[in-house]
């Protein structure tokens, strides 16, 4: 799962992205509205998280802009306007959902989490293969009934993987919906991980190696 927050308050915007990534998700963040539009238009995001009242570019023009191109990212408008007209207001601009500030952190989770299930294609919501279990919602992985303890990079590798449904994911895929806008292509990152999680899920191997096209259970 990738997600952008945009936010202008710096403090507020880190620290919704490094929870947000304790959760296993790919987050990048802007502080302004033009930046945010920016990475919109070259980054295929599965949520943004965007404040109505950005500088440089307004959030509800932002939220327009998606929705006249039917963009299949889906909008949390977080906002510190809570009343019934801003609310509408905000809907009938194409969000998908609306938060106000202040928000308690487990709800804000629960919407990125419900708004990310209708971005993508319908899937079961605990996922399996080769007995691998990974169940979203509740962050547990076992294999054949042994719980797993993984990283939240381990785990969100393992969800691209599971959601892939046996077809091959390349490694730069998994940099992209695995990692934020800062990994660097060129990096071992994607082994690395994908080392450990082999290790982590046991023998016999699960993940298969495709040479010189990437990986798939």
């Amino acid at each position: 799962m990738r997600v952008l927050v945009a936010e202008d308050e710096k403090v507020l915007a880190d620290l919704v992205a490094a929870g947000l990534r304790s959760e296993a998700m790919a987050v990048d963040v802007a502080y302004d509205g033009l930046t945010a539009h920016e990475r919109l238009a070259v980054h295929d995001y599965d949520v943004v998280v965007l404040d109505r009242d950005l500088p440089g570019m307004h959030g509800d023009d932002i939220c327009s802009d998606l929705a006249r191109s039917a963009s299949r990212t889906k909008v949390l408008m977080l906002t510190a306007a809570g009343s019934l007209d801003d609310r509408v207001d905000g809907l009938e601009l194409g969000a998908d959902d609306y938060l106000t500030k202040p928000f308690e952190y487990p709800e804000l989770v629960a919407r990125v989490r419900a708004l990310a299930r209708r971005a993508a294609p319908v899937l079961p919501p605990v996922l399996s293969a080769k007995g691998v279990e990974l169940d979203a919602a509740r962050r547990r992985v076992t294999r054949d009934g042994r719980r797993v303890e993984l990283t939240p990079k381990e785990f969100a590798v393992l969800e691209v993987l599971l959601r892939a449904q046996g077809t091959v994911v390349s490694s730069e895929q998994l940099l992209k919906q695995a990692w934020d806008e800062h990994a660097d292509p060129f990096t071992n990152a994607v082994r690395v991980a994908m080392s450990k999680l082999r290790s982590k899920l046991g023998e016999p191997q699960v993940i298969e190696t495709v040479p010189g096209a990437g990986y798939r259970i």
